[in-house]
């Protein structure tokens, strides 16, 4: 019988966090200074860590080089384009890392679970997501896909731990409570899913989510481990001295409305 894990202590974490922060800065010069393109999709079920991996991912970044993207439901108008196209909008130019927080694969997942889709565009999606994918690819796309696995009983503990705190009442949706009741079908669609689109060219990687901070640290560590770059060498900064004022006389403090200080 294998051993249980032993916890991650905190300064442990915090320790590799801060190394694997550094890494992401080189990563991100690296991405800029050779225009690299990158989209890294996280998908999973409800309360695996999606949100949490992608927050340390982007916490030490340039916004304007690593952006996020979580689309909310497609209006009317969207609902009648190709399903593709309200994604295309938001993929990379040269120099920038597009972090999915659930993607197209929406289609293979919570549309087919809870009947949001046709069979028929079900079926659809399944034949033209890998191909999309290559196309992808073919034009310069570093795509990486993550699929975060978490347990039932994991899950319901997060769910609890969602309904109880105020600060994290708001992750907790309807669909929540859908996504518990339809465990079984959301495998069989996650299983039916892998079978199409975990090819060659746009593999799947599965994360182990049930401890969520090595799940962050092994997530981030693999993701930088894919793409070869290298540590920036930045070029030595002397501040100036600041110039004399001369002169000039500022106006008066009092005339400013500042903040209060209560803390």
């Amino acid at each position: 019988m294998d051993e249980p894990v032993k916890k991650l202590s905190k300064s442990d974490y915090e320790e590799a966090i801060a190394q694997l922060h550094e890494e992401l800065v080189y990563l991100q010069e690296w991405v800029k200074n050779n225009g690299l393109k990158i989209v890294v999709i996280f998908e999973g079920r409800d309360a695996a860590g999606k949100g949490g991996v992608i927050k340390r991912i982007t916490e030490p970044l340039n916004p304007r080089v690593c952006r996020v993207v979580a689309l909310g439901t497609p209006t009317e108008r969207e609902k009648t384009q190709w399903y593709f196209q309200r994604y295309v909008p938001h993929l990379p130019a040269a120099g920038e890392i597009v972090l999915f927080d659930r993607s197209w694969y929406n289609r293979a997942g919570v549309e087919k679970v809870m009947g949001f889709c046709t069979d028929e565009e079900y079926e659809e999606f399944l034949r033209s997501c890998p191909e999309f994918e290559r196309m992808l690819v073919r034009s310069g796309i570093i795509l990486i896909k993550y699929w975060f696995s978490v347990s039932d009983e994991i899950q319901e503990k997060r769910f609890k731990a969602r309904i109880e705190s105020p600060l994290k009442r708001w992750k907790f949706s309807p669909m929540d409570l859908e996504s518990r009741s339809k465990w079984l079908e959301y495998s069989k669609a996650k299983d039916e899913m892998f079978s199409y689109t975990d090819t060659k060219q746009c593999p799947w990687y599965v994360v182990n989510a049930d401890d969520k901070k090595r799940a962050r640290l092994n997530c981030i560590s693999h993701f930088l481990s894919l793409i070869p770059h290298k540590k920036t060498e930045y070029p030595k900064i002397e501040l100036p001295p600041l110039p004399e004022h001369q002169s000039y006389v500022r106006p008066p403090m009092d005339y400013q409305s500042f903040v209060p200080e209560k803390y």
